[in-house]
């Protein structure tokens, strides 16, 4: 079973490091372009603050949430690309006030959850721990679109096993998303951990794996770094085809990025 309060620890750790990285900048860094087409760092720092903000909803007064779901139906399908949009207009200090109290409120209230309650989302309901690691992915994915676009490097850290963990734990998602029947069996990952340890996840025995890195891993899987500039690599046709269309995160296909983009 997940332990709820090492996810949030490193969830707040991951989102101080955003954090600090952002606050540094001057007003005009915060319009800076991003890899995410149309985003700017404004634009990644409002939606991670309107995720905080619909997740403690759900957290808080899930009762609620049914409201959210139908203020998202009357907007259309873009209602993700708007939030952004709305939070990335306003003056870059209220905007980071407002990611602050949001994220940590937002640790408070899943650390409540009782044992065993599911917490409604726009996609089917999921347990405290489950979405406390849908926002560690969210944030370090989103915090890699911000590296990106300032050109500095992350150093990886074991908060990835969350990230990596996810990440498999979407596989049938993904073929799903795609409109493709998922494998039968499972897949073996065994990726190389950033203190050179390996993660495993699957059977030991699967005729289908991916092998690699953690970090590419998570890059793939977050869709900020295409198959074929990793390390990572498949073994199977049911695992190739997951590596180009693997997803963690909810919503439609993504784009993902170009082959070379980064090179």
């Amino acid at each position: 079973m997940a332990d709820l309060g090492a996810i949030l620890g490193d969830l707040a750790t991951e989102t101080q490091v955003i954090d600090d990285v952002v606050a540094a900048l001057p007003a005009s860094g915060w319009a800076r372009a991003t890899p995410a087409e149309g985003w700017t760092i404004a634009h990644q720092i409002a939606h991670l603050a309107w995720t905080d903000r619909k997740s403690l909803v759900a957290a808080s007064r899930p009762e609620d949430f049914p409201g959210e779901v139908e203020k998202a139906l009357s907007v259309g399908a873009d209602f993700v690309d708007q939030g952004a949009a709305e939070g990335a207009d306003k003056a870059p200090r209220e905007l980071l006030a407002e990611w602050r109290e949001g994220r940590t409120d937002l640790v408070v209230a899943l650390a409540a959850v009782p044992d065993g309650q599911k917490l409604p989302w726009y996609g089917p309901p999921m347990s405290a721990a489950s979405m406390a690691t849908a926002r560690m992915m969210e944030t370090w994915a989103h915090g890699q679109d911000i590296f990106d676009a300032l050109g500095q490097e992350r150093v990886p850290t074991a908060r990835l096993w969350h990230i990596a963990r996810f990440g498999t734990r979407t596989r049938d998602f993904a073929f799903k998303l795609n409109s493709l029947a998922p494998p039968v069996d499972e897949f073996r990952v065994e990726l190389t951990a950033p203190d050179g340890s390996t993660w495993a996840f699957g059977p030991e025995d699967a005729e289908q794996r991916v092998t690699g890195s953690a970090l590419d891993f998570c890059l793939v899987v977050t869709q900020r770094r295409h198959p074929d500039d990793t390390d990572l690599v498949a073994t199977g046709e049911g695992a190739r085809e997951w590596l180009g269309i693997a997803q963690a995160f909810a919503g439609m296909p993504g784009a993902g990025r170009k082959a070379g983009q980064f090179s």
